[in-house]
């Protein structure tokens, strides 16, 4: 997978979503699920990579820190390739939004036009740790509700991308995105990862309208129980962490 051939056709692939209607549906709701990123392979060959512990910084015990039941694992330098295209890409495509989304609310808006760039300034800010994850859940994991900061700097949009197929090698597991309105009631969103698409979703808040322009929506994620058989995925955080 790590062919200069295979890496120009993830940036491809990204580039060929359709990227109006997605931005219309993160601008409404707060996250879109994209069409095919990765072939079934290319989702095997991500999964296979679980058992190869030199590619990884550390390995996260949910259980342990009380933020649900299930493990993931960190990426560590360098990362694999396939992995920092699609961050490339989806950065470039999700940039617009960002700097929308930072107008309305008054926000700064640290994000350069290129990728590298902004890991650049991530590190230089103490943010140096790679944050791309290899996520695995078995019957009755679960993941609580947070939101992954990991730092001062932040890209307000980030992508999990579903590994295996909801349905066959798992039931449950459904991603749950829930969003605080300003002085009204959380409203839930629950989305099927299907294999080998992508799921941009907000990082810590979006704008909402509200009668004096715009306000700040906290958002936070997780996932629902497993019932049954294995769910992994990759998740894509567009900054490092401390």
């Amino acid at each position: 997978m790590t062919a200069s051939k295979t890496i120009t056709s993830l940036s491809d692939r990204v580039d060929a979503q359709q990227w109006a209607e997605l931005t219309a549906e993160i601008d409404a709701h707060g996250s879109a699920q994209t069409g095919p990123l990765l072939t079934p392979g290319e989702c095997a060959e991500f999964v296979s990579m679980w058992d190869e512990r030199a590619r990884f910084r550390s390995t996260i015990d949910m259980a342990r820190h009380r933020f649900g039941e299930g493990t993931y694992r960190y990426f560590g330098n360098p990362v694999p390739e396939p992995i920092t295209a699609l961050r490339a890409a989806f950065y470039r495509k999700l940039l617009p939004i960002a700097r929308t989304w930072a107008a309305r609310l008054g926000d700064h808006a640290p994000w350069p036009d290129d990728f590298a760039d902004w890991l650049d300034a991530c590190h230089a800010s103490g943010q140096t740790r790679p944050t791309p994850i290899l996520l695995r859940y078995t019957s009755g994991d679960w993941n609580a509700l947070h939101r992954d900061l990991y730092g001062d700097l932040v890209f307000p949009l980030q992508v999990v991308i579903g590994l295996d197929r909801p349905r066959v090698d798992h039931t449950g597991g459904e991603f749950l995105l829930v969003e605080q309105r300003p002085r009204a009631q959380s409203k839930g969103t629950v989305t099927v990862l299907e294999q080998g698409h992508g799921l941009i979703f907000t990082t810590r808040d979006r704008p909402t309208p509200s009668a004096r322009g715009w306000s700040r929506a906290p958002m936070r994620h997780g996932v629902s129980r497993i019932r049954t058989g294995i769910r992994h995925t990759l998740g894509l955080v567009l900054h490092d962490a401390e």
